[in-house]
C-alpha cells in the first residue's frame, strides 16, 4: 500500500517542492493551503494528489483537512508541517495584530496540524508515523526586524522536542528541518540585497529548493525506530555562521 502524507503550505515554495517530490516517490499526498488554484498547480500531472484548501490557523479547517485524509485513505504516514508567514518589524514597532497573526499561523497552526496528525497516527493500525516541522535558521539566530517570526521559530523547536517525547508512546517520530536561503519566490529579494545585523544591505546566496525536498525525502524514508531530530540546510556562504 502506498504511503500517505499531508503537506501544508503546498501551494508554493518549499511546500510545493516537497509535495511534488513525495508525489514523484508514489506517496498519496494531501496538499493543504489557503489558495485552491495554487494547490491545483502543485497537483498538476499527478493522480495521487488530494487538493484540500485549509487555513492552518483555524481549528475547524484543520480538523476538516485530517477528516478528509482519514476518509480518503484511512491512515497517515507523514505530516510535513510547512505553512508559515513572516511579518517585518522590530519589538518597538510591530503591531499586535501582525504579532498575533504570525503566532496563529507559524506556531498555533503547526500545533493544530501536529495534534490532528498525532491522533490519527496514534489510533490507526498499525500505529505510528512521522512529523517533520519546518523550522528555520531563525530558530537559531534572528534577522533584523523579525521579532515575531524569530519568536515563533524558536517556539517550533520546543514544539518539535515535545512532540518527539510525547510521540514515543505511539510510535510517532518528529524531527525539524531548519532552512536558510532556499531559492523560492520568498527569497528572490535576496539577490537585490537584504538588511544585515551591522546595518548594511547585502545580496545573499541561495540554493536550489530541490535539496530541501531531497532532505525531507531522506527524513521520511527512515524507519520509525530512527529519527533525524534536527537538520540544518543552508546556502554554504550565506551569513549564518558568524552572523553579524
Amino acid at each position: 500500500m502506498a504511503k500517505t502524507a499531508v503537506v501544508t503550505g503546498a501551494g508554493s515554495g518549499i511546500g510545493r517542492a516537497v509535495a511534488r517530490a513525495l508525489l514523484e516517490d508514489g506517496y498519496l499526498v494531501a496538499l493543504a493551503g489557503r489558495r485552491e488554484d495554487a494547490l491545483a498547480e502543485t497537483a498538476a500531472g499527478f493522480e495521487n494528489a488530494l487538493v484540500h484548501p485549509a487555513d492552518v490557523s483555524d481549528e475547524a479547517s484543520v480538523e476538516g483537512l485530517f477528516d478528509a485524509v482519514r476518509a480518503e485513505w484511512g491512515r497517515l504516514d507523514l505530516l510535513v508541517n510547512n505553512a508559515g508567514i513572516g511579518a517585518a518589524g522590530t519589538v518597538a514597532d510591530l503591531s499586535v495584530e501582525d504579532w498575533k497573526r504570525t503566532v496563529d499561523v507559524n506556531l498555533t497552526g503547526m500545533f493544530l496540524c501536529a495534534r490532528q496528525a498525532a491522533r490519527l497516527m496514534r489510533d490507526q493500525d498499525p500505529r505510528g508515523g512521522r512529523i517533520v516541522n519546518n523550522g528555520s535558521i531563525s530558530a537559531h539566530v534572528p534577522r533584523p526586524e523579525s521579532v515575531a517570526y524569530t519568536a515563533t521559530k524558536h517556539a517550533v523547536t520546543g514544539l518539535t522536542r515535545s512532540i518527539s517525547l510525547d510521540g514515543r508512546a505511539w510510535n510517532v517520530a518528529c524531527g525539524q528541518i531548519d532552512i536558510g536561503n532556499a531559492a523560492t519566490e520568498m527569497t528572490e529579494r535576496m539577490a537585490a540585497g537584504i538588511p544585515q545585523a551591522d546595518g548594511r544591505v547585502v545580496a545573499e546566496p541561495t540554493f536550489d529548493v530541490r535539496h530541501v525536498a531531497d532532505a525531507v525525502r531522506y527524513m521520511a524514508a527512515l524507519p520509525l525506530d530512527a529519527n533525524v531530530q534536527f537538520l540544518t540546510l543552508t546556502a554554504t556562504t550565506m551569513p549564518f555562521i558568524g552572523r553579524g
